[in-house]
Parts: structure tokens; C-alpha cells; sequence
């Protein structure tokens, strides 16, 4: 991996605009969905594989 070096002169700083209430919560929310969704157990299907020999 290589990493970006600054010319002279220049800065590569990103700054965010702070967040509105409603778009923190919303990204709670959404935070939240995708943990629940992660948290579901999922089946496993195995397949019965006859091997000849």
C-alpha cells in the first residue's frame, strides 16, 4: 500500500459539517437495523456428498 504525500503547500484535511439532530438519529437507527439484521442466525444446508472411490 502507498500512502499520498502533501505537495509544499497543501493539506488534504477533510472536515464534515456537524450532524442535525434528526440525521444522528437517523444513523442510530440505521446503526441498530444492521446490528439486528447481523444478529439473526442464519441455517446451514449441508449437502449430502457420496465420494466414489
Amino acid at each position: 500500500m502507498n500512502l499520498i504525500k502533501e505537495p509544499k503547500g497543501v493539506d488534504f484535511v477533510i472536515q464534515s459539517p456537524p450532524l442535525t439532530d434528526q440525521e444522528r438519529i437517523e444513523i442510530s437507527e440505521f446503526i441498530a437495523g444492521r446490528k439486528a439484521q447481523k444478529n439473526i442466525p442464519k441455517r446451514i444446508f449441508k449437502a449430502k456428498v457420496s465420494v466414489k472411490k
